[in-house]
């Protein structure tokens, strides 16, 4: 009896670990071939804040972002450089990141930069993690003490002119007029729709001729 009970405590003991190696070599998987200066572009929700994002900001069908991080390695940790309203500009563990976009009903889809746009990457890297710390930029209009996703984005990368500011529109394709959402969303906060001001959006960077298109994570 006692070497029955010996022999499906081995066997217990032998699936728990068998089971916590696979889950790990899964999970390590997922992030062996990602890079310093890889986006991570999140998948728009067809409601709310996020759907109006992409409602005005949508060029490709198989681009549809509501937003974007910068992934850097930290020794054998990867982490997520990016802005987001909880939180404001931030270094995010991946792992948690990834977790965020995933009980959100989201996905996270991976593009790098064409090889002969990588060497801006360091430099990137470093003003990326200088502007951490600054709060959300919830009006979506460029100042210096805030920021929004693609904004961090775009400021990382600009010294090298991978991405550029484009005329802001906040116009339903479908009706030709300003979306609902975000005529009610800049009324509330007393402030006039920035349409055509300079400004940036996930969907637009995506759309660069400088990146490729990776894989979904």
């Amino acid at each position: 009896m006692r070497r029955t009970l010996r022999k499906n405590s081995l066997l217990r003991f032998f699936l728990t670990v068998c089971m916590t190696a696979a889950l790990y070599s899964c999970r390590n998987s997922r992030v062996t071939d990602l890079k310093n200066g890889d986006l991570l572009f999140v998948t728009a929700k067809p409601t709310g804040l996020s759907g109006a994002i992409n409602n005005v900001t949508q060029k490709q069908e198989q681009a549809s972002f509501d937003h974007i991080g910068i992934l850097a390695w930290y020794g054998r940790h990867p982490y997520v450089l990016h802005a987001a309203p909880e939180g404001g500009s931030q270094k995010q563990p991946l792992e948690d990141f990834l977790k965020d976009q995933s009980d959100e009903g989201q996905k996270v889809v991976l593009y790098r930069l064409k090889p002969p746009y990588r060497k801006a990457i360091p430099a990137a890297l470093e003003r990326a993690v200088s502007m951490t710390g600054k709060p959300y930029n919830f009006n979506y209009i460029l100042n210096e003490n805030s920021y929004y996703c693609s904004d961090f984005v775009e400021r990382a990368f600009r010294k090298d002119h991978i991405f550029k500011l484009e005329p802001m529109t906040f116009i339903d394709p479908k009706t030709g007029k300003t979306n609902e959402f975000w005529h009610k969303f800049y009324q509330q906060r007393g402030v006039k729709v920035p349409e055509g001001q300079p400004g940036c959006n996930p969907n637009g960077l995506a759309g660069s001729e400088k990146l490729e298109r990776i894989r979904e994570l």
